[in-house]
């Protein structure tokens, strides 16, 4: 089952179940995924899952964006139903890295790189983003690398 046949399972399921909170988000990731496919292919087109996946990734970083603004903001009402969602959309994401799983990964990508310095740290960044495959966010893979590569 590819992956929009699956969240197309899930809102029917939502609506059986009358979920509307799940319902509204699944609607919204549904139609994502739709725009992304038309983008990429045209009318009718479909997204391999790990473009499916990447537009999840995007719309979890949406709504982690939101929460934030919501909470400088003074509206934690708002920013608790953005939460809600980061969660709803979290259970279709492969198990993220660990640390310690990172850290490993980093530490194999600078020996596979030949890397000594920050100046090649592109090229190890490249090498970590493919091995973690979305599994771990930009920001920590990057403070990783920094953290293990001398200035």
């Amino acid at each position: 089952m590819s992956f929009q046949d699956q969240i197309n399972q899930d809102i029917k399921a939502a609506m059986l179940a009358r979920e509307s909170a799940k319902l509204g988000v699944l609607r919204m990731l549904k139609t994502a995924l739709m725009n992304s496919a038309i983008e990429k292919g045209g009318a009718g087109s479909t997204l391999e899952d790990a473009d499916a996946l990447a537009i999840v990734r995007k719309e979890v970083k949406k709504r982690q964006d939101s929460v934030e603004a919501f909470e400088k903001g003074g509206r934690p009402e708002m920013a608790a139903t953005e939460k809600a969602e980061i969660d709803i959309l979290n259970t279709y994401l492969p198990h993220p890295l660990s640390a310690e799983e990172i850290s490993a990964l980093v530490q194999s990508a600078i020996a596979e790189a030949g890397a000594t310095s920050r100046k090649e740290m592109g090229a190890v960044m490249k090498i970590v983003n493919e091995k973690a495959a979305g599994r771990a966010d930009g920001r920590t893979i990057s403070a990783e690398v920094q953290k293990h590569l001398p200035a």
